[in-house]
């Protein structure tokens, strides 16, 4: 029983506790090209924070996770057969109940560790400020806290030789033999400006990839994985300390 686990920890542990922070990890369902299973943002994303609030509460942190939420916005999948999707609106309704919880029961800083790039907590957030003017609210995107070039060779954003290495490292049993894994490549778009990434609009995943992945995985190993874990735990667990012992009202020097 981790007591920084709030799906493993009881009340007779929780009576007892003053949690500074809440961490409320947020990942998707959706295919990872061939080789990966559905559940990878979750398990990532989940396995992430469950190690960074370890270190933190190792450090004196009084930060509590939440049940990690699995579905994700999907909009741009919805013809892959079987990923799920939440609307934007769907997620602020969560979002928003979770908050109701925490605000009324005085846990007043809230960290969103969020695993899937569909996911744009960023608009939610900034709304929902202005409606829990005492609440913190963070946003933490754990693909985007390190130089993923100085990890892997080949690079990507889904199922891609990072990803593919994480799992690799933390449930190979869910990955399928290399002689599976698809290439990962992904068709440009043909008009300039979205291609080289100042506009943009949403990739309609069907049309951009044959195996679903963006990224070459075939460099991944658990090896990698490990390393990639260990540095991203880290950094992400001062974050998590932080937060536990800053004062929401004084944050700017």
């Amino acid at each position: 029983m981790r007591p920084y686990i709030l799906a493993e920890t009881n009340w007779q542990t929780v009576k007892k506790e003053r949690f500074e922070l809440a961490v409320l990890p947020w990942g998707a369902t959706e295919a990872h090209n061939y080789h990966l299973p559905y559940s990878a943002d979750n398990i990532e994303t989940e396995l992430i924070t469950a190690e960074s609030a370890r270190l933190a509460w190792e450090k004196g942190g009084k930060v509590i996770v939440l049940p990690t939420i699995p579905v994700g916005v999907n909009t741009g999948q919805r013809d892959i057969y079987l990923d799920l999707n939440f609307a934007p609106s769907t997620q602020m309704a969560i979002l928003t109940d979770i908050i109701e919880v925490l605000n009324f029961q005085k846990i007043n800083k809230l960290l969103i560790v969020n695993g899937h790039g569909g996911n744009d907590f960023r608009p939610l957030i900034r709304e929902l400020g202005i409606k829990y003017p005492d609440m913190f609210f963070g946003l933490c995107n754990w693909y985007q806290v390190l130089d993923k070039k100085q990890y892997f060779e080949n690079q990507g954003d889904h199922a891609d030789e990072m990803e593919t290495s994480l799992l690799l490292y933390l449930r190979h049993e869910l990955v399928l033999p290399n002689d599976k894994w698809g290439k990962g490549v992904e068709k440009k778009n043909k008009i300039k400006g979205f291609r080289e990434g100042w506009a943009w609009t949403e990739r309609k995943w069907s049309k951009i990839s044959e195996d679903t992945g963006i990224g070459n995985p075939s460099l991944a190993t658990a090896e990698k994985g490990k390393i990639y874990f260990k540095d991203l735990t880290l950094k992400i667990s001062g974050l998590i300390t932080d937060l536990c012992g800053a004062n929401a009202g004084d944050l700017y020097e």
